[in-house]
């Protein structure tokens, strides 16, 4: 069974904690099964606002009740695994059990340069490696734990068709691949591109039962029911500044999910 949630940007002109909390609110009560937040410290534009997830994710939580809440993706390697731990174990508790956490690198350099952090990416993937077994180690050992069992839903990003992401994904509970040449203004992934993923995370897992593979699009290109066939088991709807922006958002969420 597939389930949909909105995936919102937490910049420009999404970079306002009312209007993300919201669209939160305004998700569960039309029918979503999620809401998952971007993790940015600054953007490409420098002018655009760019607000905590985390704030505003805890906000979504504490005024819903039923959709599955997130940041996809957090970049763990630019931050205290600590201090990620203990957020995420309180917005678990805080939602009741309703956090996915998803980790990756991250998607700018500058997140990295502009603070004094390693922007190489083998030194970030080590430290995301590191930052995850960290993570769910001091979810174990610091109080109070998160609600669900045996640890809060983690998964990892990848960027096909280079394999390391996905590798690091088939280790943990879940996927969300991105394409090389795919998304945003550039036209959705083509089903057997995306099948070709799947496939080579069951490969690395041996089974795919309990794991979760989630795409991010629009379900007005009409290929999520091919994509659902294809072994997704989350759709992503992409809101953003390059699809209409804030009013489109309202209008596609109050439309209800692509069922």
């Amino acid at each position: 069974m597939v389930e949909y949630a909105v995936g919102l940007p937490n910049v420009g002109e999404f970079g306002d904690p009312q209007v993300l909390t919201e669209l939160g609110v305004a998700a569960e009560e039309h029918g979503w099964d999620g809401v998952f937040l971007w993790d940015h410290l600054l953007y490409h534009d420098r002018d655009w606002p760019v607000v905590s997830p985390t704030v505003v994710l805890s906000a979504i939580a504490a005024r819903t009740r039923r959709v599955r809440v997130g940041v996809l993706m957090t970049a763990l390697p630019r931050r205290r695994v600590q201090t990620v731990a203990k957020e995420t174990a309180t917005l678990d508790l805080l939602s009741g059990g309703r956090l996915v956490v998803g980790a990756g690198l991250g998607s700018m350099d500058a997140e990295y340069a502009e603070f004094g952090e390693n922007p190489d990416l083998k030194v970030r993937a080590a430290r995301l490696d590191e930052g995850l077994a960290d993570l769910t180690r001091l979810w174990a050992e610091l109080p109070p734990a998160p609600v669900q069992r045996p640890r809060i839903p983690v998964w990892c990003p990848g960027r096909w068709p280079v394999r390391a992401g996905f590798r690091r994904a088939a280790r943990w509970d879940g996927a969300m691949p991105t394409f090389h040449g795919y998304g945003q203004e550039r036209g959705p992934v083509p089903v057997a591109e995306f099948a070709r993923v799947v496939d080579f995370l069951g490969e690395q897992r041996g089974s795919l039962d309990g794991f979760d593979i989630a795409l991010e699009g629009r379900a007005a290109d009409g290929l999520v029911e091919a994509y659902a066939e294809a072994g997704m088991t989350w759709w992503v709807e992409a809101m953003g500044w390059w699809r209409g922006g804030v009013a489109d958002a309202r209008a596609t969420i109050a439309a209800g999910p692509p069922r």
